[in-house]
């Protein structure tokens, strides 16, 4: 860049820039429509990883970044997490169980290190990009299932950003909804006015949702517990409500 920026660069440099991982599921919409709110330009990142209604996915995560306008929508397709194996989201021997929302066990989706995985990717599209920020839809109900969803590993994981990027550089990892529920996700998204009817939660289907995974049932307790119906399609609705009345 040379010493006098013309006013297009001057423009351009004052826009902030945030990657998103987008899966094209709620959580990440919600998010990247929080960023936009917050004045990020995006820079979408999708990635397909084996995992069993990855169409789906990406048909969602291509639709919500139109809607966004993003400046950029990057597909990175990786083998490895299907290879190591270990999830029922991924490795087709094992069954996608049933939901059980009181459960603090890890379920058999937890993809081992996913995040990991995920954030290394993004933060290295982010640095390639002069990006200030990276947006991620983690929140507290992942906590008991998903080690790589509490506060303290994104912490750790813009330590070790900031120690292995370049000197100038300064990238955020952002969690806006790490200490919220899901249900306080849905109602963010309806204030926000983000299409879910362009998104897809259900780790089973690709149409239509199944209605009785985990993903599926966080889902539709959340839209229950706010009086709002889901947009998408499902084989079946449980009610959800009265199973979060412990919490």
């Amino acid at each position: 860049m040379t010493d006098t920026p013309s006013d297009s660069a001057t423009d351009e440099s004052t826009t902030d820039r945030a990657v998103v991982l987008l899966s094209g599921g709620m959580d990440s919409a919600t998010v990247a429509y929080e960023a936009r709110e917050r004045g990020y330009e995006i820079y979408a990142l999708h990635t397909s990883y084996g995992q069993r209604t990855e169409d789906r996915e990406l048909e969602c995560a291509r639709r919500l970044a139109d809607e966004l306008d993003a400046a950029d929508f990057l597909r990175i397709e990786t083998g490895h997490l299907a290879a190591i194996g270990a999830s029922s989201l991924t490795d087709d021997e094992l069954a996608v169980e049933d939901a059980d929302i009181e459960s603090d066990e890890i379920p058999s989706s937890y993809v081992p290190f996913r995040n990991a995985n995920l954030l290394a990717m993004a933060v290295s599209y982010a640095e390639a990009n002069d990006c200030d920020a990276v947006f991620m839809g983690a929140h507290s109900e992942d906590f008991s299932g998903y080690p790589d969803c509490r506060p303290a590993f994104f912490e750790a994981f813009e330590q070790v950003v900031d120690v292995g990027t370049k000197p100038e550089t300064e990238i955020a990892i952002e969690v806006p909804f790490v200490e919220h529920s899901k249900t306080d996700i849905a109602a963010r998204g309806v204030e926000l006015e983000v299409p879910y009817e362009h998104t897809w939660s259900c780790y089973r289907e690709n149409e239509p949702a199944c209605g009785t995974c985990d993903a599926c049932a966080f889902r539709l307790q959340a839209f229950q517990r706010i009086g709002v119906r889901d947009p998408i399609e499902y084989a079946e609705r449980p009610s959800y409500v009265d199973d979060y009345s412990s919490h």
